[in-house]
């Protein structure tokens, strides 16, 4: 049984040297914030969204609980969004019609997802795509798409809401679109719920690399609470497994970072040694307290 002080330190240890990564995420190249469709004429442009506005309700929406919304799978059933609380979440809203955008961001989401399960493992996490043009994007459409574009991750599902809560739905992610002659201008937006189900992060562009998931989802699992009927000391030593996985641009792929784990010994060594001060500080009032005035 681990002492609840190291495992609150062991906790703080990963909270702080998970802190750093959401600082290096914001760093690159600006992404393509919203999906314009174009019409037969490629010089003109269809479109009535407000791209600042849209991106402002976007980022109103980080930090609010992901509503208890009731959705159709594939096969038709119903599922809950609460459902996948335990565990960050990662959301983006698609339209089967689309013949450009959305079928491009999917690929480059499958294969940003596929490099970070490499890293965190396919438990660790979820993805769902959501099918906001009802009533044609039904769980046979989203059905067909999912297997046009060979999405068969097993923590990878595809939602069709009714129309009657799309509204609400959208509003919740922070998510804009609207209708044009040519099909949807919407925004290239990724949602990152946490482990409580709140949103946490939202992620722009059309394309994503593991680092662009991946350190977020670091953060959000350092700071998640262990799951009860688990190793805590195994859960922990996972964290630190995972928290010590950096991303090299140049090979696309993570290798362990050995300097982060002398950090974690350093911030470990640290903290218990100011407990150990403070234990002896404390016992020693205690033998030897002030006299009266």
């Amino acid at each position: 049984m681990i002492p609840l002080f190291l495992r609150s330190a062991l906790a703080a240890a990963l909270v702080f040297l998970a802190t750093p990564l959401l600082a290096a995420d914001a760093a690159g190249e600006k992404p393509k914030l919203a999906a314009r469709t174009q019409g037969l004429n490629t010089d003109l442009a269809l479109t009535t969204l407000d791209e600042k506005a849209a991106f402002e309700r976007s980022q109103a929406a980080i930090g609010k609980p992901v509503g208890d919304f009731v959705l159709l799978d594939r096969e038709g059933r119903p599922v809950q969004l609460a459902r996948y609380r335990g565990k960050p979440l990662l959301v983006n809203f698609i339209y089967t019609a689309c013949f450009q955008v959305c079928p491009t961001t999917t690929r480059n989401l499958q294969k940003a997802v596929e490099d970070t399960v490499s890293v965190l493992g396919a438990d660790r996490f979820n993805i769902v795509s959501i099918g906001f043009n009802q009533p044609f994007d039904s769980p046979p459409a989203l059905k067909n798409f999912a297997v046009q574009y060979g999405i068969h991750l097993a923590n990878w599902e595809f939602l069709s809401p009714s129309a009657a809560i799309l509204d609400d739905l959208t509003r919740n992610f922070g998510f804009s679109y609207v209708a044009t002659a040519a099909g949807f201008d919407h925004l290239n937006q990724i949602t990152m719920v946490d482990a409580e189900g709140k949103i946490f992060r939202q992620v722009y562009g059309e394309k994503f690399t593991a680092a662009d998931l991946a350190e977020p989802l670091k953060a959000m699992i350092a700071g998640a609470p262990i799951p009860p009927q688990t190793s805590t000391l195994k859960e922990i030593m996972e964290r630190v497994r995972i928290l010590c996985s950096v991303y090299d641009p140049v090979t696309g792929r993570y290798r362990t970072n050995y300097a982060t784990y002398f950090m974690i010994a350093g911030f470990l060594t640290f903290t218990g040694f100011t407990i150990f001060l403070c234990v002896n500080f404390w016992k020693n009032r205690r033998r030897h307290p002030a006299p009266p005035a």
